[in-house]
């Protein structure tokens, strides 16, 4: 095709056409850069997403199912009903209370989480992020004098104790008295720490057995609600689980999935996403106005070259196809550049880590890097578009030169 062989002509300019040549070599590396920093970007905020829900999902379960106006009274009768639903792989019973927690260095206020450690383990990250001692030395009997508690690392080095050292734990909500409300107190043994990487976390969440917190807290064999964990593979089914749990239970329990309870924290994360793209694009549409420049040059310059290819008998799509199939090759050329280096610089990143993040302020210690090839695809291809968008003007221009015009 003769089209392709004056294209690539035109692209390989002489000598003193020279600049017309370094403008396209300043597009092509302005589409370079563009998709390398699309495809980093958006590599960026898609492993750190996903870093965060793996962190969240540490601490809290898949699915959460309470009962509307108070507790459970016959948990185990509803776990093991929600064990017998389809992709479901483990259930626990919990309490939650928030509390005052002391020792001889001050105190802190802590939610303090009930646990059952025989059912918890294949449920919550627990057992995975304890760094001193293990979740099972919470097995213990109700009425034990001293029961055991695990802290955060945060939390306890705030209060400046480590396995086997006692803390206190104090209940706002005592037994009445001529004298008022008499605070509940509890002296507890630190039988392990934990770390799940996220501050917040670490800082103010305490574990002991759900039988000692039902201790302390003045209640009977009863939980607040049940968690639940699912396949990996089904995490983002976990709503359409969540409604089978409900439908199987019957009316006076409700079911929320991790989904619902972090929609505000992920919709951010995808809002902010998308301006990232778009604000990132921007870097790709400045090379794409340098491309309409050079090929404007070009029309300009081979006026001469377009008039006598028409006096030769070529259409005006063929003079548009000419600059057209230039625009291509500088797309095609830049972006595989691009996608090229982004995944270089993705899988650099992802192998040797050495961006370092201050573990108390992000929920992760290193840059997390997650390459999605459809942010890959829709990169490549927003890449070629916008780029193909810029030749239309140039070839449109090229097509309308008169021969008797410009030869006469």
């Amino acid at each position: 095709m003769f089209e392709w062989f004056i294209a690539l002509r035109y692209l390989r300019a002489k000598h003193k056409h020279g600049f017309i040549s370094l403008i396209s070599l300043i597009s092509v590396a302005g589409i370079t850069v563009g998709v390398i920093a699309l495809i980093v970007v958006l590599s960026v905020y898609s492993g750190f997403t996903d870093g965060l829900r793996d962190q969240i999902l540490g601490v809290n379960s898949h699915i959460i199912v309470q009962r509307l106006g108070g507790s459970i009274n016959n948990y185990e009768l509803a776990r093991d009903r929600i064990l017998t639903t389809k992709d479901v792989t483990g259930a626990t019973p919990y309490l939650y209370s928030q509390t005052l927690i002391s020792s001889a260095s001050g105190g802190n206020g802590v939610v303090l989480r009930g646990i059952d450690p025989a059912t918890a383990e294949n449920v919550v990250g627990l057992s995975r992020q304890m760094i001193k001692g293990d979740i099972q030395d919470l097995n213990q009997e109700k009425d034990v004098r001293v029961p055991n508690i695990i802290l955060g690392k945060n939390l306890a080095g705030d209060l400046r104790v480590t396995v086997n050292d006692r803390v206190r734990l104090i209940s706002p909500s005592g037994p009445l008295t001529p004298m008022g409300i008499i605070p509940k107190i509890k002296t507890c043994r630190v039988s392990g720490i934990f770390e799940t990487g996220m501050f917040e976390y670490d800082s103010s969440l305490a574990y002991m057995s759900l039988t000692n917190v039902q201790s302390f807290l003045g209640l009977d064999d009863v939980a607040h609600g049940i968690e639940v964990a699912v396949k990996k593979k089904e995490l983002g089914r976990a709503d359409e689980i969540a409604q089978l749990i409900k439908e199987k239970l019957g009316p006076g329990f409700i079911s929320k999935d991790w989904m619902m309870m972090n929609r505000n924290l992920f919709a951010a994360f995808k809002l902010e996403k998308i301006g990232m793209f778009i604000a990132m694009a921007l870097i790709i549409l400045v090379a794409a106005l340098n491309i309409i420049s050079a090929l404007v040059m070009v029309v300009m310059e081979k006026s001469k070259d377009i008039a006598i290819l028409k006096s030769m008998g070529a259409t005006a799509g063929s003079i548009m196809q000419i600059f057209f199939l230039q625009g291509l090759v500088i797309a095609i050329t830049g972006t595989s550049l691009g996608v090229a280096g982004g995944l270089g610089l993705c899988e650099l990143l992802s192998r040797y880590q050495f961006i370092e993040l201050p573990s108390n302020v992000y929920p992760m210690t290193t840059l997390p890097i997650k390459v999605l090839p459809m942010d890959v695809t829709i990169i490549a291809a927003s890449s070629v578009i916008i780029t193909l968008l810029a030749t239309l003007y140039p070839s449109w221009k090229a097509s309308t030169v008169h021969p008797a015009e410009v030869l006469s």
